[in-house]
């Protein structure tokens, strides 16, 4: 087997165990099982457990960081950017890649390597947003007594709980989804008052 297919095969097999057994219950000898490969292929290619779930988290991340950095660079209303971004949370949730992201969170509390590539991840999603949050302030969208920070850690807390609240089962008690939606309808009325403002 072509050594690309195999890496993809462990991957895809990573992945996979990850969003339907969790992080704690993976095991190198699982993944080789299920991507029908020997053991040492994944020694030989990813080292440890850790090392191959972060190129396996990497990897899907570096994806989803580009689509939404396009999305913001597109000239579109706040608003509808904002309404996007909640379609995106509803693919990342039914692909898998929140929960590969919360798991890996979860492990990071108590593993430092794991620990400081999450972190890198999340500072990453940081920069979109500020990107994306700056440029909006440039066109003139005043995001009130927020600066860029807090409207990028408002944000951050926002999806993240949210994503966290739902996996967990509080979905039915909670409207998260509906909830995150309706910031986009007080987004669109700053948005109508301001285009009032300045006719």
């Amino acid at each position: 087997m072509p050594t690309n297919t195999t890496v993809a095969s462990i991957l895809d097999a990573t992945r996979r165990l990850v969003v339907e057994q969790g992080y704690a219950a993976l095991s190198t000898r699982k993944v080789a099982d299920l991507a029908g490969v020997p053991l040492s292929q994944i020694h030989y290619h990813f080292g440890s457990k850790e090392l191959l779930v972060l190129s396996m988290l990497d990897a899907e991340n570096a994806q989803l960081l580009e689509r939404q950095g396009a999305m913001y660079a597109e000239d579109e209303p706040l608003s509808q950017q904002w309404a996007t971004a909640c379609d995106y949370l509803d693919d990342d949730l039914a692909s898998g890649y929140v929960r590969v992201l919360l798991e890996m969170m979860a492990a990071g509390l108590s593993n430092e390597l794991i620990g400081e590539r999450v972190h890198d991840i999340i500072h990453g999603w940081s920069e979109v947003l500020t990107t994306a949050a700056r440029r909006h302030a440039d066109q003139g969208f005043s995001f009130g007594p927020l600066s860029i920070e807090q409207v990028v850690a408002l944000t951050s807390a926002a999806f993240i709980g949210a994503e966290l609240l739902i996996l967990s089962g509080h979905e039915d008690e909670l409207p998260l989804r509906e909830s995150l939606r309706a910031i986009g309808t007080l987004i669109e009325a700053g948005e109508r008052a301001m285009d009032r403002a300045v006719a």
